[in-house]
């Protein structure tokens, strides 16, 4: 005869229970039902378009569905918040930007850390920013720009996807560099930038490839250099700001993390497959037409570019001038 068991030691069982780590956590169990992708941009951004690209096919690889869930403003860390406090067991994931590691650079009080309060699971690509200008700007040339910019009594506008991306962060550097006075406009997201810039409402703008190429090339704006060291391969036409600004040069990228702690075996298995997917023929022709450069990493050498780019952009930050704000 089974012995009776009280509603007290029930009870307890039941805490004891759910004591235990959760099985969701594990690598033997995971992934056992749907994934959420994050990001902090909003829709038809780089970011989000990327995000996308990986969640479709992360999904097909593992057999789970993965949702991409924007959560676009403060250049990004609305989002970085909300994985730095999730659960870390492999069903909360985030694509994060090159800004992530600008914002300890000029903001004071996050609240999060940088480094330590994610596990980074691998980069996935790396791009520079156009340089771009509305079609019938005065402004021809990146040569004109300087010297528009040098003459004027009233600094000429650039827009970003927000303060501290690497958008802004692109403008503020060029013009510590270029000894010339920009006044930055930041947006929610560069597609609300660039709608201001078609309206000739800012005189520039740094943003992604994946935004503007289009518009480059049906000659809605017009690109007038890009920030990478060498010319860029979808608008080989284009200058590079070095060739202009000896010394100049910045690119950005997006990494897939999750939360911190997240298990070693669930990290692993995720770069495998951030490995596979950015390895494929389709993915990489869809990127590079995008204007990104698929780039695999490991775990590690993703976390050691996050900290080497924190330390860059708090000397560039200082050398700029850019005084640190307080983080909203």
């Amino acid at each position: 005869m089974a012995a009776k068991i009280s509603r007290r030691e029930a009870i307890a069982a039941g805490l004891a229970a759910s004591a235990l780590p959760r099985a969701s956590a594990r690598a033997d169990t995971w992934p056992s039902h749907t994934i959420t992708l994050v990001h902090g941009f909003g829709a038809g951004g780089n970011a989000d378009v990327v995000a996308r690209l990986i969640a479709a096919n992360l999904s097909t690889r593992i057999g789970q569905a993965v949702i991409v869930e924007p959560k676009p403003g403060a250049g990004g860390r609305i989002a970085a918040v909300h994985t730095a406090k999730a659960a870390a067991d492999g069903y909360t994931l985030a694509i994060l930007p090159g800004g992530h590691a600008i914002a300890p650079a000029i903001y004071d009080g996050l609240p999060y850390d940088t480094v330590n309060d994610f596990s980074f699971i691998g980069m996935a690509t790396e791009f520079p920013f156009l340089l771009v200008t509305y079609a019938d700007h005065a402004v021809k040339s990146l040569r004109d720009l300087l010297d528009k910019a040098a003459a004027s009594a009233v600094p000429m506008t650039y827009g970003s996807a927000g303060n501290g991306t690497g958008q802004h962060m692109a403008g503020a550097l060029f013009a510590s560099m270029a000894g010339v006075k920009l006044q930055h406009v930041p947006f929610k997201g560069g597609a609300q930038g660039a709608t201001d810039l078609l309206g000739k409402h800012i005189d520039f703008m740094f943003e992604t490839p994946t935004l503007l190429l289009e518009l480059v090339k049906s000659g809605q704006l017009r690109a007038l250099a890009v920030t990478g060291s060498t010319r860029f391969f979808a608008l080989p036409e284009v200058p590079a700001i070095a060739e202009a600004v000896p010394g100049y040069e910045t690119t950005s990228w997006l990494g897939l993390a999750a939360p911190p702690k997240l298990p070693a075996e669930i990290v692993s298995r995720l770069n495998t497959e951030l490995r596979a997917i950015l390895a494929d023929k389709t993915v990489e022709d869809r990127m590079r037409q995008l204007g990104n450069v698929p780039t695999a990493t490991s775990p590690e050498a993703f976390k050691a570019r996050v900290s080497s780019d924190v330390a860059k952009w708090t000397k560039i930050a200082e050398d700029a001038g850019i005084k640190r704000a307080v983080a909203q």
